[in-house]
């Protein structure tokens, strides 16, 4: 059984090497020492662009672009990044105002003002991919500026979730002189005002970040420099990990290699981190296909499925069955499709074809990413296909593609049934809820719910007391157990591999499952 073992606080932390070393201390004074720090994912980006992106992406954003608001670290609330101040302006919470800090600018040297704002979030809804980031501002009707500092949003419904899209890398300011209006930016470059500039990217390979000298905001830099390298296999990832060719691993650890550095961090010289940030892995059923878009073989499926047997069989029990799209630990969280399916049987799914007059056996493709997930996503493809194959059901084909042509599969709905990952865009269940609803989502996949995005996700947004809409929560994800649309898989932690050298490794991921990249740094001794 995998124990999930977790770092002591930091202080306490520092006085256990100290009183174990004699001499050992963490220190900033080191950044730069031995060049830039190596960090190893599997997660490329998509896109450089924000208007582009509602993916992982992000996670090269957080470094290089700024948002008016971010987390500090180890905070889970917003505060002011690009912004001096934020706040609701009146009691209903349909006008938000924010005051930007005093002299910023872009790393080219051109200025940041309350336009440039503006401009950065109106260029997203009038790009409007499919897929992208639009679908966040669904409760923004306009976009209004006073002065060179001021920017007020107007809201056409009360919505206390405002502020957590605003730390999103998707609402990035952008300099409005290298951005078309009306177009995706594709040169390869960025024009961001983040806590570093790209000083060279390849795509699928790596990314140099140095430090912006003209950076101001809640970013306090502990490096000079990040070279963040691409794998496409978390097999090659750990290796050069392990070869002291990299010095962080951030997204991509398969589950025996998590069992393993847990294992033998001490004897590889290595150092695991759990984070409590929260993932889930789920299907998506596209109701363009025929099979797919039959409510019996959804439901079917969701009888067959066998969580338990994923989860220990493939991830070595690393993760947790899930049976809701919200994840246990958020407020509203519910076990709907184990209380609607129970444990799996086929008895029960065949019934449910029969009835629908489904008699032959159904045949669907399901697709996976080859690269963004890790190397454990194939095997666990490969249990599902089995598992349903073997119910006598379904004739299951898989295929894969690497995730850029991924995305655009799905984004054109090429894909009767397709795996999604969710890293939280911020810490809340309407996250976990409304990317998935609506004519534009997240998922490229049209999906109308007019009880959750007309009625209950209003009535939850109005409440600014996150913790009091439980109500609304639980009966939108009955509506999803219901449709059999979406089907949760798992939820899981997202672990930081490194070598035992690098520090800050406690705060370096963010509420949004982002590693800001400035809060690592090397040990030194005295």
């Amino acid at each position: 059984m995998f124990k999930r073992n977790r770092y002591l606080p930091p202080l306490a932390a520092l006085v256990s090497i100290s009183s174990v070393a004699g001499c050992g201390v963490f220190s900033s004074d080191s950044a730069g020492d031995g060049g830039p720090i190596v960090v190893g994912t599997t997660s490329a980006p998509a896109t450089l662009d924000p208007a582009a992106s509602w993916d992982n992406s992000w996670e090269l954003f957080r470094n290089v672009y700024q948002t008016l608001l971010n987390y500090s670290p180890g905070g889970a609330d917003p505060a002011p990044d690009a912004a001096e101040r934020c706040a609701f302006t009146d009691a209903s919470s349909t006008e938000y105002k924010c005051t930007l800090r005093e002299g910023l600018t872009f790393s080219n040297g051109h200025t940041l003002d309350a336009k440039a704002v503006k401009y950065s979030i109106d260029r997203i809804k009038k790009i409007n991919l499919n897929g992208g980031p639009a679908g966040l501002l669904g409760t923004l009707s306009e976009v209004r500026t006073s002065g060179d500092l001021d920017v007020v949003f107007k809201l056409n419904q009360p919505d206390a979730t405002f502020p957590l899209v605003l730390t999103t890398p998707a609402m990035s300011i952008v300099d409005p002189e290298d951005y078309e209006a009306g177009a995706v930016r594709e040169d390869g470059r960025i024009s961001g005002s983040g806590p570093y500039t790209l000083d060279s990217y390849k795509e699928g390979e790596k990314a140099e970040l140095v430090r912006n000298d003209r950076y101001k905001g809640i970013a306090d830099l502990k490096n000079d420099a990040v070279t963040i390298r691409y794998f496409q296999q978390s097999d090659d990832l750990v290796k050069a990990l392990k070869d002291k060719e990299i010095s962080v691993v951030y997204r991509g650890l398969g589950a025996a290699d998590t069992v393993d550095i847990e294992s033998n961090q001490r004897e590889q010289g290595l150092q695991l981190l759990e984070n409590p940030t929260t993932e889930i892995s789920y299907l998506v059923f596209n109701p363009s296909d025929p099979w797919a878009a039959k409510p019996a073989v959804r439901k079917a499926i969701a009888q067959v499925v066998d969580r338990p047997a994923l989860v220990h069989n493939v991830y070595k029990d690393t993760v947790e069955a899930l049976y809701s799209m919200v994840p246990a630990g958020l407020t509203g969280h519910t076990t709907g499709y184990f209380d609607d399916f129970g444990t799996p049987s086929v008895a029960k799914a065949k019934k449910i074809l029969t009835e629908a007059g489904i008699t032959e056996r159904v045949p669907l493709t399901l697709w996976y990413t080859t690269d963004r997930y890790g190397s454990t996503t194939k095997p666990a493809f490969e249990e599902l296909k089995r598992q349903l194959d073997g119910s006598g059901l379904f004739t299951i084909t898989l295929k894969s593609r690497p995730w850029k042509t991924y995305v655009e599969g799905y984004q054109k709905g090429e894909y009767p049934v397709f795996g999604r990952g969710w890293f939280p865009d911020f810490h809340d269940a309407d996250n976990f809820i409304a990317p998935f609803v609506g004519e534009q989502n997240a998922l490229g996949t049209p999906y109308e719910a007019p009880e959750i995005t007309g009625k209950l996700l209003p009535q939850s947004r109005a409440e600014s007391d996150r913790s009091a809409v439980a109500e609304q929560i639980e009966q939108a994800q009955q509506i999803f157990v219901d449709d059999a649309r979406l089907l949760p898989l798992w939820q899981g932690k997202q672990y930081v591999a490194a070598d035992e050298e690098i520090a800050g490794l406690e705060k370096v991921i963010d509420p949004a499952t982002m590693m800001t990249m400035w809060e690592l740094y090397r040990k030194t001794s005295w």
